[in-house]
């Protein structure tokens, strides 16, 4: 019997195809550096979108996404699960699976999620469980849905990543610090930069990284800043949270960037852009190197003369 022909539905506005040819960064990484933020979107005929999801993105598949690495100097990546996929993990496990130990994952926790399935997410690589609380991504967790969440995960070691936007890392403050374990706040905590440098949001972002606990990826340059390419406000941000906890501040491309204004960036221009966030050699392994393989529970790397990093390829698993 022929099989039906699944078709991907018209992006969603804000949904644009990703920058067509981003430029060589002429900022060399180093060895073993990892984008801790990305995306895996289909291909939507062998990964349908979930039928509740709230936009439709432009694929980008895994071997896209490891081309677009091989082509920036990144060797390790923290694939977060999409909200436009739910909690059906198949693209990611596929991901995983072909990703050589290169790739960790980020997963979302629905209701009907199994300790068996988060169990088979761990052996995968999953190593944290994103809470969204952007009102375009769906109603936001209530607290005994992020408890019920908690109790299924108990054991493993994950981070909670949290998705907020404007005043959402002041607004969840307490809970953030009522979490158990790492905490990590996702792109800059989407704060708006229009309200200035003492913010309510801001305020509350640095005193949660000075709780120790609490770890920031300073992603989304492109989405916080008021100026445009090359983004010097939110960069100058970064740069600041940076020096406040170097130690706590993971980095990521963001790739594919879906819900946002405009075309998408040019993710060459945002590796160059790490040499003004992190200034120093050292620092710039912390950020890219030594940081994400703490907190994503990668191998670490020994310290390699600089030089392009190894790139990886997807093998399908036999």
């Amino acid at each position: 019997m022929t099989e039906p022909v699944v078709r991907q539905a018209a992006p969603s506005p804000g949904c644009p195809p990703p920058h067509p040819a981003p430029r060589r960064p002429s900022l060399v990484l180093p060895h073993g550096s990892c984008d801790a933020h990305c995306h895996i979107l289909g291909p939507s005929a062998v990964f349908p979108y979930a039928p509740e999801r709230t936009f439709t993105p432009v694929d980008a598949p895994k071997e896209q996404v490891a081309a677009l690495h091989s082509h920036l100097g990144l060797s390790r990546a923290v694939v977060v699960q999409s909200s436009c996929n739910g909690s059906d993990h198949r693209v990611l496990l596929d991901a995983l699976a072909a990703g050589a130990g290169r790739l960790r994952g980020i997963a979302l926790i629905g209701p009907a999620t199994t300790r068996a399935e988060i169990e088979e997410l761990h052996r995968a690589g999953v190593r944290g469980f994103r809470l969204n609380f952007l009102p375009h991504l769906r109603t936001a967790p209530t607290r005994e849905e992020i408890d019920s969440v908690l109790e299924r995960v108990d054991g493993l070691g994950w981070a909670a990543e949290l998705h907020v936007t404007g005043s959402g890392v002041a607004d969840h403050a307490d809970l953030i610090r009522s979490l158990p374990g790492r905490v990590v706040i996702d792109h800059l905590a989407r704060v708006n930069l229009a309200d200035g440098p003492r913010s309510p949001a801001l305020r509350s972002l640095r005193a949660l990284l000075d709780t120790g606990d609490v770890w920031l990826k300073v992603s989304g340059v492109d989405r916080i800043s008021r100026q445009g390419p090359p983004y010097a406000d939110a960069v100058a941000l970064a740069a600041s949270l940076l020096a406040q906890a170097p130690e706590r501040v993971v980095w990521g491309t963001d790739y594919p960037h879906v819900n946002i204004e405009g075309a998408a960036p040019d993710d060459g221009l945002l590796v160059n852009l790490l040499a003004d966030i992190a200034p120093d050699p050292q620092l710039l392994r912390r950020l890219l190197v030594d940081s994400p393989a703490e907190l994503f529970d990668f191998p670490p790397v020994p310290v390699a003369p600089s030089g392009p990093a190894d790139p990886y390829t997807y093998k399908e698993p036999t």
